[in-house]
């Protein structure tokens, strides 16, 4: 008996929020189908039922790390919390070692960068979209999103990006504090 639309649907989400999770903590090089697939408690078999490839994967995925309910750029989308509350959790120690869905925009940066072009169009996309989120305006496609907002995400992204990149604690505080008083919209 084949398997209803529902849980192939079921069977595919798993399948990105496991590889959403992996990837945003360790990489595309250091994560395998076989990986994803047993964190999703699936076999490998059904992955291409889904995918053609790591890289589709990978792109899919990054949409899923930004969209996850635990996500920062989650909740700053839905409007739930203040600019200034989700900066403060966005630059922080916690978001830099902690287990909820980190940031594919900061934690796959360098990642993204070595990927195809269906992997970078993604990225840009969601990066786009975090900048429109922090702007005062309502930019579109057409339009040039501020220079305050594009200033607020590099600094939320670069400096949790760096932050995670040193190793000394004391001063990836001081970073990401420095990035708090810096973003400005």
């Amino acid at each position: 008996m084949p398997w209803t639309d529902n849980h192939k649907q079921a069977s595919r989400q798993r399948i990105l929020t496991s590889a959403a999770r992996l990837f945003t903590h360790k990489g595309y090089d250091n994560v395998s189908i076989n990986e994803v697939m047993a964190d999703a408690s699936l076999t490998r078999g059904a992955f291409y039922t889904h995918f053609s490839s790591k890289s589709e994967l990978y792109a899919e995925s990054i949409i899923t790390a930004a969209m996850s309910g635990s996500s920062l750029l989650q909740q700053l989308a839905s409007g739930k919390q203040s600019l200034a509350s989700l900066t403060k959790a966005y630059l922080s120690l916690e978001h830099r070692e902690g287990e909820m869905m980190h940031c594919p925009l900061a934690f796959l940066v360098t990642d993204v960068s070595q990927r195809d072009d269906t992997v970078r169009n993604v990225y840009t996309k969601a990066f786009r979209g975090f900048v429109n989120k922090l702007s005062t305006t309502k930019p579109d496609k057409n339009t040039k999103p501020s220079v305050k907002a594009l200033q607020a995400a590099v600094l939320m992204i670069g400096g949790l990006a760096i932050a995670r990149a040193i190793n000394e604690e004391e001063l990836a505080e001081q970073l990401l504090s420095a990035c708090q008083q810096g973003v400005q919209v």
